[in-house]
């Protein structure tokens, strides 16, 4: 039967495209990066100012429309700095830098802030530690959902290293810090309400009914309990994305590595378990694909060594070794465009036919000198001893399956010994098969061998012009060969002009394996 695990192609390392990447991984444009990091900012924003009036009673003195006109102006400059320094430095790639900026423009905005509000109306010390504070945990916020965000679009554009840089960082503690953070974050803010709270029922006596002070301060804590909660369940959402599709990609190259591709690699984005973990698999498919390489060199020398050794008990040069593979190569190229061939002829199948092609003769090792090398026409018994070729040659490449196993190239190497003296009539040997019968393989060496034979000199017989092989092609059409692989010689005629000049026996090479 025909082979099913064929060996992959020599193509540089891609990264995969687990289940259908086109569908999860399409690349996010500057512009929508650009804006999703200006509503980050802009949210930010709004909730610093619904924080200012509720937990800094100097801010809330400020009158709303200013107050409101200079946090957005001053949040705004902090997002076109930020873009600037990005672009500038161009370190859209650096999660870590990225994190460090915004933590780093948050911080110098409420310093800003502060500093302002402490020079132009006295505001005390206390407020502007609720400034901030205010502003650090919304910095830390906002810095870990660009940052994820980031490297949820660097997972998914295939962005590389070659390698993870320096001790990486566990998962684990990423964890902890994040939750630890969280928890210090929400605890101080709930201080600093309830002290603003405390000081808030001194001020209004009994001014205010106690129920709707009450109705207050829960709305408060209701709002800054929101807050900590959603951005928690976004955060806990985009690191949770995040880790399937780092699994998602290792599983799908561990299951490519299984169904025999090498060309693929797994993208190393962060510096934690999941890189390591790409850098070895990167490393053994490289290893794997190496080997393979190796292998099939040696495969490639042995058929050539082989073949060329066949070749020397015969009448024949090892030019027609090489002359008879690129024919076949460039028909089986040809049809494998044609709507009749596209599907029973891969790229696979084509390329394992090519290199299996030098052992079409394997079999005439078997053959006795005195009828092998005979300079003049053989007798029907001797025509007969000839035809047993094919079977030796079959037997040998079968003796060799026995102690390896079956392997691809090894099938079609005992298809092409076996079947390429078949005729399309029925009329060949050894076992008179008929049309598609033959296999594919078989008839495109039938054609090369014979064209082949046509125009180069044997002892019994001298070289015939291009013309003359092409007119007994011709006439074999329907008989000795498959009408379509005899229209496709006739489609390459120079192809096939072109490739004899290039390994005549005068300037015969070794093949560009």
């Amino acid at each position: 039967m025909k082979p099913t695990h064929l060996p992959p192609n020599d193509t540089p390392l891609r990264h995969p495209d687990p289940r259908n990447i086109n569908q999860i991984a399409a690349p996010n444009s500057d512009r929508a990066q650009w804006c999703e990091n200006g509503l980050q900012y802009t949210i930010a924003a709004a909730i610093f100012i619904i924080y200012g009036i509720q937990v800094c009673p100097f801010l809330d003195t400020l009158e709303r429309p200013f107050f409101v006109s200079v946090i957005l102006l001053l949040f705004g400059a902090m997002f076109f700095t930020r873009s600037l320094i990005v672009n500038a430095l161009k370190i859209h790639f650096e999660l870590k830098t990225q994190f460090i900026l915004d933590n780093s423009l948050f911080f110098s905005g409420s310093i800003l802030l502060a500093i302002g509000n402490y020079y132009l109306y006295a505001f005390p010390l206390e407020s502007s530690v609720r400034v901030i504070l205010g502003f650090m945990m919304l910095g830390f916020f906002i810095s870990i959902q660009l940052t994820l965000q980031a490297e949820h679009r660097l997972i998914k554009n295939r962005h590389h290293r070659s390698a993870p840089t320096g001790k990486y960082k566990p998962i684990a503690f990423k964890v902890q810090t994040l939750t630890l953070a969280l928890l210090t974050g929400s605890i101080l803010t709930m201080l600093l309400i309830i002290y603003k709270d405390f000081e808030w029922l001194k001020d209004i006596g009994h001014t205010v009914s106690l129920q709707q002070a009450s109705l207050w301060i829960l709305y408060e804590f209701i709002f800054v309990s929101s807050v900590f909660i959603g951005y928690g369940m976004l955060i806990i959402h985009r690191f949770s994305r995040n880790l399937n599709l780092y699994f998602l990609y290792q599983n799908t190259v561990l299951e490519a590595i299984e169904q025999g591709q090498r060309n693929i690699a797994v993208p190393i984005i962060s510096n934690d378990e999941f890189s390591t973990m790409a850098k070895y698999t990167n490393h053994m498919i490289n290893s794997l694909q190496h080997s393979e390489q190796t292998l099939k060199q040696t495969r490639d020398a042995t058929i050539l060594a082989i073949s060329s050794l066949a070749e020397t008990r015969d009448n024949e040069t090892g030019a027609h070794i090489l002359r008879t593979q690129y024919y076949v190569k460039a028909l089986g190229d040809y049809l494998q465009k044609t709507p009749s061939f596209n599907e029973k002829l891969t790229q696979e199948d084509l390329e394992l036919i090519y290199k299996s092609a030098p052992l079409h003769d394997i079999g005439k090792v078997g053959i006795p000198d005195n009828i092998l090398l005979k300079p003049g026409k053989l007798t029907d018994d001797e025509f007969a001893i000839m035809k047993k070729h094919p079977i030796i040659g079959r037997q040998a490449i079968e003796k060799a399956e026995q102690t390896m196993g079956e392997l691809p190239f090894l099938y079609y190497a005992k298809e092409i010994s076996e079947s390429h003296h078949e005729k399309w009539d029925g009329s060949g040997y050894p076992h008179g098969l008929k049309g598609t019968a033959i296999p594919l393989s078989g008839r495109l060496m039938a054609l090369a061998d014979v064209y082949d034979a046509l125009i180069t000199r044997r002892v019994y017989k001298p070289a015939f012009s291009h013309e003359k092989a092409k007119d007994i092609i011709i006439k074999g059409r329907g008989h000795h060969f498959d009408p379509n692989i005899v229209d496709a010689f006739l489609a390459l005629e120079d192809d096939f002009i072109a490739i004899a000049k290039k390994y005549s026996d005068k300037k015969s090479s070794a093949p560009e394996f």
